[in-house]
């Protein structure tokens, strides 16, 4: 499913225009700096728990040495934040085969 397909069915779902259901979906999910609900929490360094689904948080990497694939040459790789999403119980049980 992409943006379009979600807001189309979150417009049905909840018997709102698309255009709407778009604004929406952008209020949550934009990676636009100082937009997106879960972007701007992620950013100040605070975690999103939506229960039954999961949690999006925040993880530190520390420098290490890696290799160029090309070339085999060592290179230096920095520090640095990433998103994580650790989905919950019922996520899992959901998705579970």
């Amino acid at each position: 499913m992409n943006k379009t397909e979600m807001v189309q069915k979150l417009a049905k779902k909840a018997d709102i225009s698309q255009g709407k259901a778009a604004e929406i979906v952008d209020i949550i999910f934009s990676t636009k700096p100082g937009e997106g609900i879960i972007a701007v929490e992620l950013d100040a360094g605070r975690s999103v728990s939506i229960a039954g689904f999961g949690t999006f948080d925040t993880k530190r990497r520390k420098a290490r040495t890696g290799r160029n694939p090309a070339t085999g040459e060592t290179i230096q790789i920095p520090a640095k934040t990433v998103p994580v999403f650790k989905p919950a119980k019922g996520l899992k049980d959901r998705v579970e085969v």
